[in-house]
């Protein structure tokens, strides 16, 4: 069974089912569009109980690239930072809230938005090509959709405050070694080491995944809430009608434009 998007490839097998990012051209960048329709995947998938995990991957050379610049493309001119923050928001939420477990298949680049989407999965499995990286305060624009406490609960206050600060990338290995990844596989054995994790959690009572997930997650809640999440849109609204934060987004986008030029 499969469900129409845009942007996505959703279907649901037996008890197994797919959440695909298809947008490779743009190496899965989260656009708007595909932020809605990630949201209403979760929603389709929470109407189909015999479906107890879902796999949630990118095509093509990465996870995902993070918030699609071209489609926000407030980061230099101060708009679209309102849509952008609440949508996100929401997704994250949606995918966290899923009834079925959800497994994020990590390769590639995860960035950004991505890292979040990562974030809001049950359990992740990484390629050992996977690079990790939040690069949004080199951007000019704080950490939102509700990024920061999804962080802080992975990985502890100190390790979240530098890896959004400095904006480093970061491996699979280390990401791994964070806690942050369950487990980190060669890229040739991703999707074979996903399938099995996923077969072997479906094959357990329904009962007992729904309520072991209810209750890590009710837990996870009171470490660190993404109750207030909402605010993050006017955080990033400020920061887009920032100027000091306007001219660093600016400075990264067209360092970045000459560092590619350079590469091609």
């Amino acid at each position: 069974m499969t469900a129409a998007f845009e942007t996505l490839k959703v279907e649901a097998g037996a008890a197994v089912g797919r959440l695909t990012l298809t947008r490779p051209e743009r190496l899965n960048a989260l656009s708007l569009q595909t932020l809605r329709e990630l949201a209403a995947a979760a929603a389709w998938f929470d109407d189909r109980p015999d479906v107890k995990v879902v796999v949630v991957g990118g095509e093509g050379r990465a996870f995902s690239a993070g918030f699609d610049l071209g489609d926000f493309g407030g980061v230099g001119a101060g708009t679209g930072g309102r849509d952008s923050g609440d949508t996100g928001r929401r997704m994250a939420d949606a995918v966290t809230d899923m009834r079925a477990l959800t497994i994020a298949a990590v390769h590639g680049h995860c960035v950004g938005g991505g890292v979040v989407l990562a974030a809001a999965c049950d359990l992740r499995v990484a390629a050992d090509d996977a690079v990790f990286s939040i690069p949004e305060v080199d951007l000019g624009i704080p950490l939102a959709w509700g990024g920061i406490p999804r962080l802080v609960r992975e990985l502890g206050p100190a390790i979240t405050k530098e890896l959004v600060l400095t904006c480093r990338p970061f491996s699979a290995e280390e990401a791994q070694a964070l806690r942050f990844v369950n487990r980190v596989v060669s890229r040739d054995r991703l999707d074979e080491e996903v399938d099995g994790l996923a077969t072997a959690l479906a094959a357990k009572s329904a009962l007992t995944l729904d309520l072991t997930k209810r209750h890590v997650n009710a837990v996870t809640e009171a470490m660190g809430s993404t109750g207030m999440a909402f605010v993050d849109t006017d955080a990033l609204q400020t920061a887009l009608h920032d100027p000091e934060s306007r001219e660093v987004g600016r400075r990264y986008l067209e360092e970045r434009a000459r560092r590619r030029q350079s590469d091609a």
